[in-house]
């Protein structure tokens, strides 16, 4: 009989990383059995998608309280599937406050619980490493700088590289690029990623739309906003009727970081993204009054950006809440799209984030641990 593996994937960067995952357990064991929480990718892999992630796409505390409800129904329903549909191994993908609670209950049931991309402990409380103790089987890290923490706390633990690196890269030069979105070749591009979330979108797009209408009437500077493919063009049009002059481009997120002359880029995974391509950023967010409150009280880290904390140092400036202004965006990303030797300083600095990151491989490390915890005798 083939095993069973039951996945939880609460949002659009878990469902992109597990559906890598996914499609190598299927390729690796084509009968086997996966499920649980996740999106159209890990869907499109072949995963029997019980809850899709969409209805978990919130983040912060007051946006978690908002949706208490669904959590719980959400909680409920994968438990009982422990029950009904037993798993032989559990995958927790990212999303700690909802994917370690859940790892507790597998683990009490005697079912092995295998974590990809850790929760962030260095940046939250390192105790809760202490928690994971007994309820982690496997801790499988995509920073080189995790493993000490985990392995200190006598977690099993490994370094896989991070999934991004199995995607990345550029699909057209320059100039098609340029060509096929109606784009001037003589003018720089300003990259505008305000993040794959209707909330992000909703408290960070207008001030970069702010931003990028001064910027552009200049002449020599034209604004180009990638929209994630998780939510497509409709998350986005309402915002650019105020912003005529700014082009927005969907499935080419990659080609505009590797030919953007500079970005604004919200705070996530975009920002190593961006980072590995080299090209210089302001790294932005902002988030509900409360929920900013909170989180600083709790987080113990000098930086924001995964760019900034990958690096090790602050390589990018960060706008965070109250300091994200049209203003504040003016005056940090003008340089890097006016002087040639402040794009360049950065460049070079950004250069650490792809040997950091790791060999391509990652889907495939994840996939053979959760086969070898599965088919454990």
């Amino acid at each position: 009989m083939e095993s069973r593996v039951l996945m939880i994937a609460g949002e659009a960067s878990g469902d992109l990383h597990g559906s890598g995952v996914v499609r190598v357990l299927k390729s690796l064991r084509p009968g086997i059995d996966v499920y649980g929480v996740g999106g159209l990718g890990m869907r499109c892999e072949g995963m029997d998608v019980v809850v899709d992630s969409a209805e978990m796409a919130f983040m912060g505390f007051v946006e978690v309280l908002k949706n208490l409800r669904t959590v719980r129904r959400v909680e409920r329903k994968l438990e009982g599937l422990l029950e009904s549909r037993r798993p032989d191994v559990v995958v927790c993908i990212d999303y700690p406050g909802f994917n370690l609670r859940f790892a507790r209950a597998a683990a009490r049931r005697g079912i092995p619980v295998l974590y990809y991309i850790s929760p962030q402990v260095w940046a939250w409380h390192r105790s809760r490493v202490r928690g994971m103790r007994g309820t982690v089987r496997s801790m499988k890290v995509v920073f080189p700088f995790e493993v000490e923490i985990y392995r200190r706390a006598g977690i099993d633990v490994e370094f896989v590289g991070h999934p991004v690196v199995e995607r990345i890269g550029a699909t057209m030069p320059r100039d098609a690029f340029f060509s096929r979105n109606g784009l001037d070749g003589t003018k720089k591009i300003l990259a505008l990623l305000p993040g794959s979330r209707l909330q992000e979108i909703a408290k960070i797009l207008p001030v970069m739309l702010e931003a990028a209408r001064m910027l552009t009437r200049g002449g020599g500077v034209q604004a180009v906003l990638g929209v994630a493919p998780n939510l497509g063009m409709g998350a986005v049009q309402e915002y650019l009727k105020s912003a005529p002059e700014v082009m927005a481009v969907e499935q080419s997120t990659y080609d505009l970081m590797a030919h953007a002359d500079a970005a604004l880029v919200t705070s996530g995974t975009a920002t190593l993204e961006t980072g590995w391509f080299g090209t210089p950023m302001v790294v932005v967010y902002r988030t509900s009054p409360v929920t900013y409150l909170i989180g600083r009280m709790l987080v113990d880290v000098p930086y924001i950006g995964l760019v900034n904390i990958v690096a090790g140092s602050k390589v990018v400036p960060e706008l965070i809440q109250g300091a994200l202004t049209r203003e504040n965006l003016l005056r940090e990303v003008t340089p890097l799209l006016c002087d040639a030797s402040a794009a360049a300083a950065m460049r070079q600095k950004l250069a650490v984030i792809k040997e950091r990151l790791g060999a391509p491989g990652a889907s495939a490390r994840v996939a053979q641990a959760v086969l070898d915890l599965a088919e454990k005798p």
